[in-house]
């Protein structure tokens, strides 16, 4: 049998992101006769990545340039070098490139739903509200228009299977589940933080749906009730807007630090904060696009056992609850005394580290389904 190609793509994430590589591509390198390529922005080459993993950092660009529509040119001539086997599209915007050269070719086409991005851009605010309507109607026309041109749909979240219908029956949900690296050790538990100072932590997108500042309200909050608490907010920043005023709101703390901020932090580098840190923040505020997904972090945060402080959501309680991993507040008014009581006074994931929050189940699925898809 000869050598298959399966290209993992992206416009926007970078060739080493953490879905892309470390989670679909180092899986499906797992394969037998496959070769895994992944096409993504240009960042750092993973060192140490299976001799059946090939990078193309095929894009790089201003994010509102003229680039941004040339890169589709660009991308197409890769598929036309490549000749994969198989297309797994992680965003929107290369389905219409990735659909064309399928109709030409022997080729399937996958489509990683990582977000419901329709439901983003009409809820959140990144855009004025007319155009935002018009870009998400649009949007959601083409994903209905292609699914048919789609062999299969990976699903990121449960509730997406629910919130998109052209999904039809062609879906496999793949959550973000947490892959530890070989040094991994599974934590101690149970987690007691009755003594020693409070490191607290933010990690991922910073934005404002994603609560970075009601992180920093919280944490100068805690600050002075004592003060040997700090927090580090560590992850990159989309919009020039909220960076500057991220800037502007840590110039009188000293005792909050940001890494990374205008750059993105590779992703080990995040996990050693979670490692040296002893709470975790999830400040989310409520929002239509994010109330019924599990962050990446949630599991990020669980498998080192890392106490959590979430804003409520019925979806996150019941996992706290379960596992005793953290208390959820109501960032916009928090109690900072009776919660520092509650972080003191809990035992925290008294059952141990929740085995659900390992990628090893959603890897079992999918490489079942690529096996099928390569007959």
């Amino acid at each position: 049998m000869s050598e298959k190609r399966i290209l993992i793509a992206s416009l926007l994430k970078p060739i080493n992101d953490t879905r892309m590589y470390e989670k679909l591509g180092v899986s499906l390198s797992k394969l037998p006769e496959v070769q895994v390529h992944i096409c993504g922005f240009a960042a750092p080459t993973p060192t140490g990545a299976p001799a059946s993993v090939f990078f193309h950092p095929t894009f790089s660009f201003g994010r509102l340039t003229l680039d941004r529509v040339k890169a589709q040119r660009s991308y197409y001539r890769l598929l036309q070098k490549l000749q994969p086997d198989i297309i797994v599209s992680c965003t929107h915007e290369l389905l219409p490139a990735s659909v064309l050269y399928c109709r030409r070719h022997r080729c399937k086409l996958v489509y990683d739903v990582q977000e419901n991005y329709a439901l983003n851009i009409r809820a959140q605010d990144n855009y004025p509200a007319l155009l935002k309507q018009a870009m998400a109607i649009g949007l959601r026309s083409m994903e209905r228009g292609l699914s048919s041109q789609i062999a299969h749909f990976l699903v990121a979240e449960q509730n997406y299977v629910e919130e998109l219908p052209f999904l039809r029956d062609k879906f496999t949900v793949i959550e973000n589940k947490y892959k530890p690296a070989v040094e991994y050790i599974l934590p101690a538990t149970p987690v007691k933080l009755q003594h020693e100072p409070l490191r607290l932590l933010y990690t991922g997108t910073i934005g404002r749906v994603y609560g970075v500042f009601e992180a920093i309200a919280l944490a100068a909050k805690l600050h002075q009730q004592e003060a040997k608490t700090t927090l580090t907010v560590i992850g990159y920043c989309a919009d020039k807007t909220t960076h500057q005023q991220l800037l502007r709101e840590l110039q009188d703390k000293p005792f909050i630090s940001l890494v990374g901020g205008d750059r993105l932090v590779p992703h080990q580098q995040i996990i050693k904060a979670i490692e040296e840190s002893k709470v975790g923040l999830l400040p989310y505020q409520p929002n239509e696009s994010t109330f019924r997904c599990i962050p990446t972090k949630l599991y990020e945060y669980a498998a080192h056992a890392l106490p959590m402080i979430t804003q409520y959501n019925p979806l996150w309680q019941d996992f706290l609850l379960r596992y005793n991993a953290g208390v959820s507040i109501d960032y916009l008014h928090p109690d900072a005394v009776l919660l520092l009581q509650k972080i003191r006074n809990t035992q925290f994931y008294k059952p141990g580290v929740p085995a659900g929050v390992f990628w090893e189940s959603e890897e079992i699925k999918l490489l079942e389904l690529f096996k099928a898809l390569l007959t």
